[in-house]
């Protein structure tokens, strides 16, 4: 059969819309998996992985604007969440954007959400069973205990565990390790599900982000790894101890007899903090930077009704985090009637077909509140002083401070100002500035850069509320307003 005959039939290929599973890790390394070399014991990963569809797919360097883009399908220039969400921050991802979960519900699905949100919730209206979920229990700041599930912030201390829209019974879960619980969690949605409707599950794990903490069986997994390391061999743990989750929720839509109509997307949001325990080999960078190490996430795709032509293939096509949207929307049978413009791109036909990607360029940043010292290097184009990067082919280009330091707004950075220009095809590792040696591809890049800022929105980013502290809320972090 001809292959444009095969791409007509790729809604016939599942048996009714797909389920889908879309689990999101946090801070996990490129590394930082058994099949990218690592010594960490992964093996549910590796078999996904390898059974699947790996992808060289890009997300952003911190979570927030991963999380935002995620959902809406757009750049965090035209939804404003260029930043981290603090616990007080009175901010969140704008009520004019709907999110896959409305859209997927318009498409006749059960939408649930388990595990980190980072969105914002300083209304009700932000919650995440306010945006598009029928049920969500997890915590919505970006990270917690992972056993007591508190967060201290700047002298404020409360806990930060939710069940739908109301503080979780928090005597029921104190001692219950998160990852393990938010697994536990999503197995009883699978059991409970009405099968006459599709599912969606968005699975957003706190594994692996700091703090580092984890039983210690899941380290002992791990003693291949150096004693020396004892943060890496920590870290190791917490990945293990994720992927037996994932295994363990494979399982679950296995006995309910869902799987072999299941879509499962796994991806992390950013690069791997190397100060804690991760790494990015062979990749330059790590999280809160805009080097590859920050931003290139480990990601597949599995279905058991990709085919053997993508079954255990390798797409290196370029794919980014604001595809998702689009892609399952349209396996979902949904239109993008009410949205907002998307930025991404329906990939469905590169990852099971290994066709061209639609995508010709990926927007990886431009962060106005992050300016370096000095002049712009180019005349009558994009200011290169602004923290900013945009991917076009092979091409990569970074403005003004490109490390993991300001991740947060300020007007200045202690950064030295400069351009970059690699070619990514050859030179993975970014070792070499080609800027020089290209300046009319540098200057085109610019002026790309030029017409995204020209359409960005406002960038809001309000100070912190002190009525946000959970002391006026039953000691729980909370909406306020």
């Amino acid at each position: 059969m001809a292959r444009d005959q095969l791409l007509t039939k790729e809604q016939s290929a599942f048996m009714t819309k797909p389920h889908i599973l879309l689990i999101v890790a946090d801070d996990l390394g490129f590394y930082d998996v058994g099949y990218h070399g690592s010594r960490i014991k992964t093996p549910n990963i590796d078999r996904l992985a390898f059974s699947g569809v790996r992808l060289e797919n890009y997300v952003q360097p911190i979570c927030t604007p991963t999380r935002g883009q995620l959902l809406t399908g757009r750049y965090q220039i035209h939804t404003g969440l260029q930043w981290l969400l603090w616990p007080t921050t009175p901010y969140g991802l704008t009520l004019d954007n709907p999110t896959i979960a409305d859209k997927l519900k318009e498409a006749g699905y059960a939408t649930h959400m388990v595990g980190k949100w980072h969105l914002g919730f300083y209304k009700k209206e932000y919650l995440p069973t306010y945006r598009g979920f029928d049920s969500f229990f997890g915590f919505l700041n970006g990270h917690s205990d992972y056993y007591n599930h508190s967060v201290k912030y700047k002298g404020m201390n409360g806990y930060d565990l939710f069940e739908n829209d109301h503080p979780a019974n928090i005597s029921k879960y104190t001692g219950s390790y998160s990852t393990t619980l938010f697994t536990e969690k999503v197995r009883d949605t699978i059991q409970n599900h009405n099968t006459e409707k599709p599912l969606f599950i968005y699975l957003s794990y706190q594994a692996v982000h700091s703090p580092l903490q984890v039983p210690k069986r899941y380290v002992d997994l791990n003693k291949n790894i150096n004693k020396r390391m004892k943060i890496r061999r920590q870290y190791a743990g917490m990945v293990t101890c994720m992927d037996e989750s994932v295994g363990n929720v494979v399982d679950a839509m296995k006995e309910r007899g869902l799987w072999d109509n299941t879509l499962l997307i796994f991806t992390t949001d950013n690069g791997g903090n190397i100060e804690r325990g991760a790494s990015n080999w062979p990749l330059k960078g790590e999280k809160g930077c805009l080097y590859e190490g920050g931003i290139r996430a480990v990601g597949f795709v599995n279905c058991p009704l990709l085919g053997e032509q993508a079954a255990g293939s390798v797409s290196n096509e370029l794919m980014h985090v604001t595809d998702w949207f689009p892609t399952l929307l349209n396996l979902a049978g949904g239109n993008v009637s009410g949205t907002n413009p998307l930025d991404g791109y329906d990939q469905w036909k590169t990852i099971k077909y290994g066709l061209q990607s639609p995508r010709k360029e990926i927007l990886h940043d431009i962060n106005p509140r992050v300016i370096s010292p000095g002049k712009p290097l180019f005349n009558n184009t994009f200011n290169t002083t602004t923290r900013a990067s945009l991917r076009m082919g092979d091409w990569k280009i970074i403005t003004g401070y490109p490390d993991s330091g300001p991740i947060a707004p300020t007007n200045t950075s202690t950064g030295f100002h400069k351009i970059l220009l690699m070619n990514i095809k050859i030179d993975p590792n970014e070792k070499t500035d080609l800027s020089e040696r290209f300046p009319d591809i540098t200057r085109h890049m610019l002026k790309r850069l030029e017409y995204y800022q020209s359409g960005m929105v406002n960038c809001h980013y309000p100070s912190g509320d002190p009525l946000a502290n959970p002391s006026f809320r039953n000691g729980f972090w909370q909406p306020w307003k």
